[in-house]
């Protein structure tokens, strides 16, 4: 898949993505705002670990976010199991340099809309860090409501806090 933006472009992760994710993605301040699953320091074993996981895998749920003709962020969603199958929890990141310029409010309604009319879904929900304001007013600005605040419901770099649940739904 490839969206060609205003803003940038949302493709398919690429083999000679691995330099730009190190670039992009070893960042306190990016990690900071992300599950642990993403590490930090981020190194080129973590980029190569991460493209050997979706380089060429279908169905086709994780994108690159590009600017500039490099990977400067990710987007993708996880289509959940059992009785949760028609909904699906998306999540994004994105360079600290492009912070502030729209570019993951437009991949995020752009990616939106692919999984909506791609996959069997009725629900795409994104949980965001109470202390990232920044990523609930991407999901605002991308149509997702505020549903509510998960309390003390994650522990990061040794703070637990809470979590705050946006979702958009079609029939």
């Amino acid at each position: 898949m490839e969206l060609e933006l205003t803003r940038c472009t949302v493709r398919n992760w690429k083999w000679r993505d691995r330099e730009s994710i190190v670039w992009h993605a070893n960042n306190r301040n990016v990690w900071i705002n992300l599950r642990d699953r993403f590490p930090y320091p981020y190194t080129d074993g973590d980029a190569k670990r991460w493209l050997d996981s979706v380089v060429g895998i279908q169905p086709e749920t994780n994108f690159a976010i590009v600017a500039g003709g490099e990977a400067i962020g990710g987007i993708g969603f996880a289509i959940q199991h059992d009785v949760a199958y028609r909904s699906a929890e998306i999540g994004y990141w994105l360079g600290e340099e492009f912070w502030g310029r729209g570019i993951a409010t437009e991949a995020l309604v752009a990616v939106t809309e692919y999984a909506f009319s791609s996959f069997n879904l009725c629900r795409i929900y994104a949980l965001a860090f109470a202390w990232n304001p920044a990523s609930a007013r991407v999901l605002e600005k991308a149509g997702y409501i505020f549903e509510g605040r998960l309390r003390k419901s994650v522990t990061k770099d040794g703070q637990t806090i809470d979590q705050l649940l946006y979702a958009t739904i079609r029939d």
